[in-house]
């Protein structure tokens, strides 16, 4: 299959990038990062979580976070809403998509929420039917789509399941997502394959974490199978509690090097997300990873110190 012309990258640094600071990062640190964002051509934000704050306390601004933002025309704010309340709140804030989200993996499930994958989607359901009724999009992201921390290998059959599972409840997109980024493009190929056989192709995303540095590969994978959406976090924002060590989301800036390297439009400017990326990491105090950026930044630096 050919590749794609052009790409939707899905920047979820605001969120899934932030979740895990364990500082608490100012409500306008955030907003201007995803005032920042928009302005760089994202036509898709991941902005905030409205979960309880006992349970994702850096998360607690949502609301704030979203009444502050500067809403650019044509850009999707999405929100990650785990139940009814959640949604009363992303509704209120003016959300244009919300997330809602399951395990591929059993073991996963029964670990972390005490229920089988079934019982853990079916409770979406509401939130589902009340996302439909105020015409918000619904986006379904699959975790541990390519391996789980305590089974280890995820049957495809399985990650099948739950995309036909969140495709009932009318998600407008489904994402892949490799948690803890075991992944690898043999794998990413054969699950996209598979998937794209329930859900149509040009509504699947691929979420994919750099763990074992195999993130760029499999995007490449996905891409070699049709995938137009990807997901990646600025300056590699984020971290997996399930795997030490982990330097988390791929880093868009490495995503849109790659993307600009084989022609693929995504209507993002690279220069504008290495400043940011500059931006944000230096604002939480914390270290750059993406290579892509950080070898920009430091070519920028160098002609800048060398010109007369």
């Amino acid at each position: 299959m050919a590749l794609p012309k052009q790409v939707k990258i899905v920047e979820v640094g605001p969120r899934d990038g932030l979740q895990n600071e364990k500082e608490f990062v100012p409500t306008a640190t955030k907003i201007e990062l995803i005032n920042r964002l928009s302005a760089a051509g994202f036509r898709n934000v991941e902005a905030a979580s409205f979960v309880s704050p006992k349970w994702v306390p850096q998360m607690a601004d949502g609301a704030d976070v979203m009444a502050g933002i500067e809403r650019r025309a044509g850009t999707i704010y999405s929100v990650l809403t785990p139940n009814l309340r959640g949604f009363e709140g992303a509704l209120a804030a003016r959300a244009d998509e919300i997330v809602i989200f399951g395990a591929a993996s059993e073991a996963f499930s029964q670990k972390n929420i005490n229920c089988s994958i079934a019982e853990s989607i079916e409770r979406f359901a509401p939130v589902a039917a009340a996302a439909k009724e105020h015409k918000l999009r619904i986006r379904g992201s699959v975790s541990c789509a390519l391996g789980c921390p305590y089974q280890g290998e995820v049957p495809v059959a399985s990650v099948v399941d739950v995309v036909e599972r969140f495709a009932a409840l009318g998600c407008d997109e489904i994402d892949i997502a490799d948690t803890i980024g075991v992944g690898t493009p043999k794998r990413t190929r054969e699950v996209f394959e598979a998937v794209t056989q329930v859900f149509p192709r040009e509504h699947l995303s691929g979420h994919f974490h750099d763990t074992y540095g195999q993130a760029l590969a499999n995007i490449y994978a996905a891409l070699l199978e049709g995938v137009e959406i990807f997901h990646a976090s600025v300056a590699g924002l984020g971290g997996c509690p399930y795997a030490k060590g982990a330097t988390g989301n791929v880093a868009t800036e490495d995503v849109l090097y790659l993307m600009n390297g084989l022609g693929i439009e995504t209507g993002i400017d690279l220069a504008q997300v290495v400043d940011i990326g500059d931006f944000i990491s230096n604002a939480i105090g914390r270290a750059n990873v993406s290579r892509a950026g950080k070898a920009l930044l430091a070519k920028a630096r160098s002609e800048a110190n060398t010109c007369v």
